[in-house]
């Protein structure tokens, strides 16, 4: 089909929902209609109605799920229901109090990830935030007062044009209603990026990186990042937090590398 005669389809089929009376008789139209497929379909097989978060329900649960994990650090752990954290965080507990990781960095949830990093595929940060938020509801607690999302360099976003963490902190700020400090911390000094690095280099790498604006005044803060990979950036930013008093920091990221070397 040619791209005019898809288009005046879509048109079609939108202006036929609207004839309809009431929203809740447009929605189910929508969801019941097969040519709906062909409107929204699935960000990654492309061929199933995307449903609420922009991909199907088959795709959803073949997800790399991080089912087992390290509770500070959200490395993925043998399958046991004992093990709650990693040698490394027994033996030398991180900053970071406790992670919310729901995913392992691999295919094809990687795809999306790089392409809302690299790629200005903006519109994935509202399926990456969903997921994250869908995780954090399935075991209610008590939020955070805030979400902080793990700053960038000036010059680096002037070069990216937006912060992929800050994208992905908005809809879950709204979503569990939760305060977001988006303005709370600076990147001061710019860094190499942590994946150039080896694991030995990457906490000299951050040293000072990070600065606060004012005094955070939380006591429970969580920060949002993309990625997990060695820990070493959202533990430099706990650190300042605690500095200043915070009593408690979370991390809470889509998805975690495989090894602290990733």
């Amino acid at each position: 089909m040619r791209y005019p005669e898809k288009k005046c389809r879509i048109l079609e089929v939108l202006w036929r929902g609207c004839q309809l009376t009431g929203r809740s008789k447009i929605n189910n139209w929508l969801k019941n209609n097969p040519i709906r497929l062909n409107i929204f379909p699935c960000l990654l097989c492309g061929t199933s109605d995307s449903g609420r978060l922009g991909i199907c329900s088959a795709c959803e649960q073949a997800l790399p799920h991080n089912l087992s994990a390290c509770r500070r650090c959200a490395l993925p752990l043998p399958d046991t229901r004992h093990a709650q954290l990693c040698g490394q965080c027994l033996g030398s507990p991180p900053p970071c109090h406790q992670a919310q990781v729901p995913y392992i960095y691999a295919a094809p949830l990687d795809a999306l990830i790089t392409g809302l990093k690299f790629r200005q595929q903006l519109h994935y940060a509202r399926l990456l935030s969903g997921l994250l938020t869908q995780h954090l509801m399935k075991n209610p607690r008590q939020y955070p007062e805030c979400i902080v999302p793990v700053p960038l360099h000036p010059a680096r976003l002037r070069e990216r044009g937006y912060n992929q963490a800050l994208e992905l902190a908005r809809p879950l700020a709204r979503s569990l209603g939760i305060r977001l400090e988006k303005n709370l911390v600076q990147r001061v000094r710019q860094t190499r990026p942590q994946t150039e690095l080896k694991l030995a280099s990457r906490a000299a790498n951050l040293h000072q990186a990070f600065r606060l604006k004012r005094p955070p005044n939380y006591r429970h803060i969580a920060l949002v990042d993309d990625v997990i990979t060695s820990g070493h950036t959202v533990n430099a930013l706990a650190c300042e937090f605690l500095r200043e008093g915070v009593e408690k920091v979370e991390v809470w990221a889509i998805a975690r590398a495989l090894s602290r070397n990733g």
